[in-house]
Parts: structure tokens; sequence; C-alpha cells
């Protein structure tokens, strides 16, 4: 199904973080940011990762850094958290629709089981429900 307005206000809020790599760090870092120095290994261009969850702390970062004319490039990812999996499922479909689903299931559950008892305590209608298995048997 395709993806709600709150879905992607979830996984934008709570799912998505942006890496941001660098070559030296920034002059002046900001308050929200994880900082990570990279291993030095052959082949690899950037040696510092910053890891930002708000969109607004990126753009303000990403400012900084072409002010300061520096070399940097972004990827956003999945966060690492034990609820991601049930925010943003793997298959891309809607966590609203899902949840919608399964409370209109249980409630016709519910609907369909007070019919059903109230049917088996009317002594009448037990009366009739019973002559038609005997009938159904043989």
């Amino acid at each position: 199904m395709q993806l709600t307005k709150l879905d992607r206000w979830l996984r934008e809020k709570f799912v998505l973080e942006t890496h941001i790599y660098t070559m030296r760090p920034p002059s002046r870092p900001p308050a929200a940011v994880r900082y990570e120095e990279l291993p030095d290994k052959p082949g690899r261009r950037f040696k510092h990762l910053f890891v930002l969850r708000s969109n607004k702390d990126v753009d303000n970062f990403i400012a900084r850094l072409k002010a300061d004319s520096q070399m940097f490039t972004t990827r956003v990812v999945n966060r690492k958290d034990w609820y991601v999996p049930y925010l943003a499922p793997e298959n891309n479909k809607s966590v609203t629709w899902w949840v919608v689903g399964k409370i209109v299931l249980v409630w016709s559950l519910i609907g369909i089981g007070w019919l059903g008892f109230h049917f088996w305590d009317n002594p009448e209608t037990r009366a009739n429900i019973m002559d038609s298995l005997r009938i159904f048997k043989g």
C-alpha cells in the first residue's frame, strides 16, 4: 500500500538518519551531532563521519560545510534501533494501514462473537440450531 503522511513522518522522525562524510572536521561542529573518526584505510576518501537525525540540523551542518568550502558526501540510512523494523518494514508497506486493518479485524471478531453469544443465549434459536444440526447429520 501507499505510504501515508503519518508513515512518512514516522520514518523521518524515528527511522532515518543522515551520515555526512568529510575530509576534515568543521571549524565548529554542531551540538546535535554524533562524531566518529574513521580508520585510515587505503582507498578511503573520507576520514570523518557525522551522524545527524534532524533535517534542520542536517541543513545547518551542510550550510556550514559549504561556507568552509569542504568536500563532503551524504547518505540517508535507517537507524540501528530495535523499533525500526516495526516502523519501516523492508517491503515498504504502510504501517498505518496495517494497524487499521488489525483494528478492523479485531472489532469484526468481537462483533461476530457478540452476535453469536446473543443468538446462542436465546433458547428458541438454540433449539432451531440443534434441530438443523440433527437434520444435517441424518
